[in-house]
């Protein structure tokens, strides 16, 4: 049963498969797995939302919504938006990392990747404390 507890705990571990395909020399898998680590911390996030305010009883389509692959889509979902405009606006390092999450997509599966956009991606993903993953496990 995929819940609140199985997500964080699948996405810590991709965290910890990236990271060790990076060490390999695996880059387009390092990558690809980077951006399914911060999905499934976003969808953790959406199932507290959910908890908290009963959302899905509100908005017939939420669910719906939810089936999706995009982070900034999710980011929605969960509610972070504006928490996440805030807290660049005050931190320039996390826009940076965000920008560069915006790049990945479950497309990226189909493409080969480099070295450098492999690491660029998995350090805007887990640097702490500016990294987009460190500031979604304070929300999730």
């Amino acid at each position: 049963m995929v819940n609140r507890a199985t997500l964080k705990q699948l996405a810590r571990d991709r965290i910890e498969d990236a990271r060790i395909l990076l060490g390999h020399g695996r880059w387009a898998a390092a990558y690809y797995l980077s951006g399914y680590a911060l999905e499934a911390a976003l969808k953790a996030c959406v199932l507290k939302l959910v908890d908290e305010t009963g959302v899905i009883f509100t908005d017939r389509k939420f669910a719906e919504k939810c089936w999706t692959h995009s982070t900034e889509v999710l980011m929605t979902q969960a509610n972070l938006m504006p928490e996440l405009a805030r807290e660049i606006g005050a931190n320039p390092a996390l826009g940076g990392n965000w920008g560069t999450v915006q790049l990945w997509s479950e497309a990226s599966r189909y493409h080969i990747k480099s070295e450098s956009e492999a690491r660029t991606l998995f350090d805007a993903i887990t640097h702490d404390p500016d990294g987009v993953f460190s500031w979604i496990q304070r929300h999730w």
